[in-house]
């Protein structure tokens, strides 16, 4: 092992994992935003089927709302498990049974004729399914193949890219419904799932192997993560992050509609909040590159309390519920980026696609707080008054979370592997 070597482990570096034929950058950017841009896609409209669903089966608003609260749950739950899977054996197996559950999943929830049943389909098939092909294993491939002073970048840019298929995907399963009805609609997107099969081999890498034979185990991976401020102090503001874009994505369109607006405004919102969350997703991966990452999640979250209270303050109308749609979307997942590449900066990229679902868990906790507290209050109180407060009060306790983040690499002054 050479001196530069030493020196690079002693400060903590974090060398990173790398696999005997890396995948080109394009090759990479390309397949992971088609993988994202049909998984998150095919989520982001979820709740246009509220209320055709309930209606047809006479179930309550809360019964919805607690089925997509378990899938968020069983993503975050199954993602740190997903993420070792993909890290340690191959992401392309993974991002396969994640296509296979997510087709299943979709045609289950179409059957569905109960709320337990409903729970299993929507919820836990389609919760597992979600944390194979989403941000966390395909992350973690990215991190592996492109240089690191280009990963927030390139994060940014694939969720960029496949934040416009939840742009796309929205009017596209809202014509769906109407057309075919909710029920084929669920099931020609089971189908579109199965694409996530033949792009994954694209994402299909070399076996890999530990640079210059550094090795961590993953016990060891959770400890060193679990004892750093830095990783709790994030972890504790993604859960805000998951929080408020599960109840506005879940429950907007109800909101709207319980204020007399058309449904078209709402799937018009909703495909704002995708168009728009392109161009927030990709500037917060290139600021990522150039400005400290933690001020960029604070004023990410302190922005987004701010333009959801402005929004329960103005008048309702479709125009006021546009500028909101605008400005959430440029705040919409450009948390992610920043937050994916703070855990490589500080950690390396040997157990990326791990933390970054570890840290994902308490975002899909929050999610299941909020579409869960969402259907809950409503049915309490006739109105989601009070879950709307709440989103504002835990942005502003996210910002303040997230300024305490250290992002120096962290320091392994007692892992050194053995000279060469």
């Amino acid at each position: 092992m050479t001196a530069a070597d030493r020196i690079g482990y002693s400060l903590g570096m974090n060398l990173p994992v790398t696999s005997a034929r890396q995948l080109s950058m394009p090759q990479v950017l390309l397949c992971g935003a088609l993988i994202v841009t049909l998984s998150m896609g095919i989520r982001h409209g979820f709740g246009l089927w509220l209320q055709p669903m309930t209606m047809d089966r006479a179930w309550s608003r809360e019964t919805f709302a607690f089925a997509l609260a378990v899938q968020s749950l069983a993503w975050g739950i199954a993602g740190p498990f997903a993420g070792m899977l993909a890290d340690r054996y191959s992401a392309y197996r993974v991002l396969v049974v994640g296509g296979l559950l997510y087709a299943l999943g979709l045609v289950l929830m179409a059957l569905s004729s109960t709320g337990l049943a409903f729970a299993g389909s929507a919820g836990v098939i389609l919760g597992m399914a979600q944390s194979g092909c989403t941000y966390a294993v395909v992350y973690g491939v990215i991190g592996r193949n492109v240089a690191a002073d280009k990963r927030s970048w390139a994060m940014g840019a694939t969720a960029a890219a496949g934040s416009f298929g939840q742009f796309l995907m929205v009017p596209v399963e809202n014509w769906l419904i109407s057309a075919w009805g909710w029920q084929n609609a669920l099931f020609v997107l089971g189908c579109a799932a199965l694409m996530i099969l033949p792009i994954a081999r694209g994402l299909r890498e070399a076996p890999f192997t530990a640079h210059h034979g550094f090795q961590q185990s993953v016990g060891a991976a959770l400890r060193e993560a679990f004892a750093n401020p830095s990783f709790r102090w994030l972890t504790a503001g993604y859960f805000v992050c998951g929080f408020q874009v599960m109840f506005i994505g879940v429950h907007m369109p109800s909101y709207l509609k319980d204020h007399g607006m058309a449904p078209g405004v709402a799937t018009t919102a909703l495909a704002l909040i995708g168009l728009f969350n392109v161009f927030g997703t990709y500037t917060a991966g290139w600021l990522g590159q150039r400005w400290p990452k933690r001020f960029l999640l604070a004023g990410n979250y302190a922005l987004r309390s701010l333009v959801i209270a402005v929004f329960l303050l103005a008048p309702l109308n479709p125009a006021s519920v546009y500028l909101f749609a605008a400005a959430m979307g440029l705040l919409w997942l450009s948390t992610v980026p920043p937050t994916n590449a703070l855990v490589a900066q500080i950690f390396g990229v040997q157990y990326l696609s791990m933390l970054g679902g570890v840290v994902f868990l308490s975002h899909q906790m929050g999610s299941f707080m909020g579409v869960w507290l969402g259907g809950k209050l409503y049915d309490a109180t006739g109105n989601y008054d009070l879950v709307w407060w709440i989103a504002v009060m835990l942005g502003v306790v996210a910002a303040a979370c997230n300024l305490p983040v250290r992002e120096s690499p962290i320091v392994r002054s007692d892992v050194l592997p053995a000279a060469a």
